[in-house]
């Protein structure tokens, strides 16, 4: 079963940084890896699904021309907002997939969330992400792999039905014992083009 919006309640009202996103090296390190991996240097229209207090938001701000973040939690909407005020068009909003409709984007990340959701909504939030990234554009994914009790999914299983539902070329995968990362272009599977940074520059 999906993890319910208390439990987030809970969790910002014990904490002002739950995960200690900023303040630790490996969230830090982990940011850097995941805008790293991004193929394109700017989106036009970019969602981050899961923005708790708008760490990752801020590193992929200075990337996007206009940035839209969710999360369930009105106290992370609020720090946020907070953390990301005068670096461009971002807006945060409170929301919650798959319940609410993903705008079209030209990037969406997943970062820590899918290991929320129970089967039918991780099954709907897959093909609900599926259909929002336009052709040609990036969805990225990336998630803890340690058990932890309360979520419904584990990081291995997010991504083997990631993988399973999307046939678009991938651009990364990175494994690591603590998380793993997948990055994807949304165009038919055998254009391996699409997934090329040099051929974007025109190298090849």
């Amino acid at each position: 079963m999906t993890l319910p919006d208390g439990y987030f309640d809970d969790l910002y009202r014990a904490a002002e940084d739950p995960w200690s996103m900023r303040t630790r090296w490996y969230e830090r390190r982990k940011y850097a890896l995941t805008t790293a991996v991004l193929p394109r240097e700017r989106y036009a229209e970019a969602v981050e699904v899961g923005c708790s207090v708008g760490e990752l938001t801020a590193a992929l701000a200075p990337r996007c021309g206009r940035l839209t973040a969710w999360d369930v939690s009105a106290a992370a909407v609020e720090r946020a907002r907070a953390r990301t005020r005068g670096l461009g068009d971002v807006r945060v909003q409170r929301r919650r997939l798959p319940a609410d409709v993903l705008p079209p984007c030209d990037l969406l990340v997943l970062s820590e969330v899918l290991y929320y959701l129970g089967p039918a909504d991780l099954r709907a939030a897959v093909a609900a992400a599926r259909d929002a990234v336009r052709r040609g554009g990036t969805l990225l994914a990336v998630h803890w792999r340690h058990p932890v009790a309360d979520y419904p999914q584990s990081g291995d299983a997010v991504h083997a039905a990631l993988r399973a539902e999307l046939d678009w070329p991938r651009v990364a995968g990175h494994e690591e014992p603590d998380f793993l990362l997948d990055c994807w272009v949304a165009a038919p599977a055998d254009d391996v083009r699409a997934a090329s940074v040099a051929a974007a520059e025109q190298l090849w």
